[in-house]
């Protein structure tokens, strides 16, 4: 058995920190939260006397296949799948270093993501829990359609979620509108009608699985919403020069329950792409919207596709959250911890420090509730039980 002791402890959910816990690990499980000092006999103790103990975060939309350059799509296209793979490896390091126990990859080549799944299952101390979509499904020649993913009209929108589910997907993603990394897309234009997106939502809850739809645009998000999705990536109401968002819409979310994945952290003085950088106050006030309607919103990333968001910046996305958005640091930290798990499905093993959960812990220097950069300062990262080093 293993006894962590900190100075305080956040488990996931509630906004009062457990004062000087002791955290009692056994076969890579939480097996208590002790708010005194006592340890088991015979147990191996690791005492952080400055940290704070928190959920490892998870990061519900990150790239892993991408490199975060400044080309990640030419850096791909001529790149093996061997070499794909061994920066699919580097990257989940650099994730768990900061703390992050669980990706939810939501875009990779051929299906490499699941490979890397099956290999960290038995190296945790090498990388997160991955979560995979594989390749994106998308319109001919539509966002991010050099992954694999195509797929056209209903029949083959359904056969494209029946073969990911038969290769073992944990999540089914598709892309409602266009993106800003695929020449002759536009994110403020869909990509899929309403028929194609219910039949890829029916088709993955037929299969067990979760379905999100990447959607820039308000008619996407509108239609995806309507068609039975369960989570919207990036969410911005795009339009050609602007963000425009529909009152309708918004409260159709919020009474759906649909969940909303924001990706709005990036690497402090890294330069946002013009078109996303030209509308960050108007991004601001539409979260902040979204929010006082009742949205359920997650802490996300979308790591990996450029400079500005290297595969270690979910942190940075938290502290957004607080910084521009005016979240509490507790409600910041539920959103990357307890609500990102619930949203990926994984609320039965990740996302708070409690009995019979993983043993996922991220230490930081300080108290984050009160310093949030504290959670910048790593003390020490725990996957299954097993220290990081």
């Amino acid at each position: 058995m293993l006894a962590i002791r900190a100075a305080r402890l956040f488990d996931g959910l509630s906004p009062v920190l457990v004062e000087k816990p002791t955290l009692l690990v056994a076969d890579g499980r939480v097996a208590a939260v002790r708010a005194s000092g006592e340890v088991p006999a015979g147990a191996d103790v690791v005492d952080l006397p400055d940290a704070t103990l928190l959920p490892g975060l998870i990061d519900a939309h990150t790239h892993l296949a991408f490199d975060a350059s400044t080309d990640p799509v030419g850096s791909l296209a001529s790149a093996s799948d061997g070499e794909v793979l061994d920066g699919m490896r580097a990257a989940a390091r650099t994730a768990l270093a900061a703390g992050i126990t669980t990706v939810r990859d939501l875009g990779d080549r051929d299906y490499l993501a699941l490979r890397l799944r099956e290999e960290l299952a038995g190296e945790s101390t090498s990388g997160p829990q991955v979560l995979a979509a594989g390749p994106p499904i998308t319109t001919p020649r539509g966002h991010c359609w050099y992954l694999g993913g195509e797929a056209a009209g209903v029949d083959g929108v359904r056969a494209a979620v029946r073969a990911h589910a038969e290769r073992g997907v944990d999540v089914i993603k598709v892309m409602a509108s266009g993106g800003e990394m695929t020449p002759g897309t536009r994110p403020h234009l869909p990509q899929f009608g309403l028929d194609e997106l219910r039949a890829a939502a029916e088709e993955a809850h037929r299969f067990g699985l979760p379905a999100t739809a990447h959607a820039h645009s308000g008619r996407a998000i509108a239609d995806a919403v309507t068609a039975g999705f369960d989570s919207i990536e990036h969410c911005s109401f795009m339009t050609e020069d602007g963000v425009e968002p529909l009152p309708d819409v918004i409260e159709a979310i919020a009474r759906s329950g649909v969940m909303v994945c924001a990706t709005l952290g990036v690497r402090p003085g890294a330069v946002p792409p013009p078109r996303i950088a030209a509308r960050l106050e108007e991004f601001t006030a539409l979260f902040r919207r979204m929010k006082q309607a009742g949205v359920t919103i997650v802490c996300s990333s979308d790591a990996g596709i450029g400079p500005s968001k290297p595969h270690d910046v979910l942190p940075y996305s938290v502290l957004m959250l607080i910084e521009t958005q005016g979240w509490s640091a507790a409600e910041a930290l539920e959103a990357a911890t307890s609500r990102a798990a619930r949203l990926c499905r994984v609320e039965d093993r990740k996302g708070r420090l409690a009995p019979g959960l993983d043993a996922d812990i991220l230490a930081v220097a300080g108290d984050p509730l009160t310093r949030p950069r504290a959670l910048l300062d790593v003390a020490a990262v725990f996957r299954e039980g097993h220290r990081v080093r």
